[in-house]
């Protein structure tokens, strides 16, 4: 009996880096802008890799999805869309144009992110896994002498989550967008962490839990500013209890994620509370979760060397094509990757800078964005980088060297 015909993807992106958490192959093909990334990857893969003329890194998914040569190839190929992050705009196209947006709806994804209707749609898990929150518009916000946590409804890389400390803090903010909505949240203090997971129809899949490097200079300028991943400290840093507590977690949010409806990746972002010793649910990432990329490549070099399984990555792709999955994702102990944001002080990262990183063995992956906070190098290691929370090792202490020097 013939094995049934894989199903095939087509991954659109401006930034060819979402899209590589699997091979470019005859039934995963990559369509995105040119980049010299992109044209690095388009070398090794020639067949299974189009760069669209006229695009650039500062493109949008909306505006790759109306090239005709996307739709003749999606045409051609039977294939379905995959993009990084849908939104109501990318669907709307997709749909004048008959694509067949394999991603959950943007509707859906837009009520689970959002910090405000995110308490709504948890339901009995909001009180179970928050900090002890409440809804307030910016005029609401008072000052009782302990500092807490503001956040607006949509944030991104920490720059819109604020730590309140003052009367001058509620003050800025009360003249700034006094009608405007967002969750206040009990203050935590502790390490925290990141896991992503797969939703299919009967399971939810849990992935590997990553400690969360978070607003360390001079990587960034934003004290919760998530800057990178190390998968070397997980059981260092939690305890047994701790690691099931968490995959229970993971467990009934992706429950009520497939109640809703949702397919594929989704992530949440957590903490250890220090002072109260519990796990808090932090942030939930309705989406492919950006380093679910380098934990697939990651979980690529522990399968070379023997462990079997699939990658988060492709664990996404196979529940977003309905395609049964029988295997388990493979555990990772190792790895870590941090990034150089564009900050006040340093906007630019030398070639010199570049080499001298790949001479001592790390994978570089530059950026051409200047907007402040927006990537300018991803710095990535099979090794860990941290010694403990808020420590770098000898390694990542070389690195810090390297790019200060």
């Amino acid at each position: 009996m013939n094995a049934p015909r894989r199903k095939n993807v087509i991954y659109v992106t401006p930034d060819i880096e979402r899209a590589m958490g699997m091979i470019p192959q005859s039934h995963y093909r990559i369509v995105t802008a040119k980049t010299p990334y992109a044209a690095e990857v388009k070398a090794a893969y020639p067949d299974f890799v189009t760069l669209l003329e006229n695009t650039s890194a500062s493109s949008d998914t909306p505006s790759l999805l109306q090239n005709t040569e996307v739709q003749a190839l999606a045409l051609n190929l039977d294939a379905g869309i995959v993009v990084f992050k849908n939104n109501t705009l990318t669907e709307s196209i997709a749909s004048a144009k008959e694509l067949h947006l394999l991603n959950p709806h943007a509707i859906l994804a837009e009520k689970i992110e959002n910090k405000v209707s995110q308490v709504e749609w948890l339901g009995e898990l909001a009180h179970k896994y928050l900090p002890a929150h409440s809804i307030k518009m910016g005029k609401e916000l008072t000052w009782n002498k302990t500092p807490y946590i503001f956040q607006w409804a949509h944030g991104h890389t920490g720059e819109t989550t604020h730590l309140i400390r003052s009367q001058k803090d509620v003050e800025t903010i009360q003249a700034t967008f006094p009608e405007r909505v967002g969750r206040m949240s009990t203050f935590v203090q502790g390490p925290s962490f990141t896991v992503n997971a797969v939703v299919t129809p009967d399971r939810t899949l849990m992935g590997n839990i990553a400690y969360q490097i978070t607003g360390v200079a001079p990587f960034t300028d934003y004290e919760f500013s998530t800057i990178g991943n190390d998968w070397s400290l997980t059981h260092s840093l939690l305890s047994e209890s701790e690691l099931m507590y968490i995959e229970a977690m993971i467990g009934e949010i992706g429950s009520k994620l497939r109640e809703s409806g949702w397919r594929g990746m989704f992530g949440i972002d957590i903490m250890r509370d220090d002072e109260r010793n519990r796990i808090v649910l932090i942030e939930i990432n309705a989406r492919q979760p950006a380093g679910s990329v380098f934990e697939s490549q990651l979980q690529q070099e522990f399968r070379r060397q023997g462990i079997p399984g699939l990658t988060i990555f492709e664990a996404h792709i196979h529940a977003l094509t309905d395609e049964p999955i029988s295997q388990p994702l493979i555990p990772i102990n190792d790895g870590s990757q941090i990034v150089q944001r564009i900050t006040a002080q340093l906007k630019t990262v030398s070639p010199a800078t570049v080499e001298q990183l790949k001479a001592h063995g790390y994978n570089i992956i530059t950026y051409t964005t200047d907007a402040l906070n927006s990537n300018m190098i991803r710095i990535q290691s099979d090794k860990g980088i941290m010694e403990t929370h808020n420590k770098f090792n000898a390694r990542g202490k070389e690195i810090l060297a390297i790019l200060i020097s």
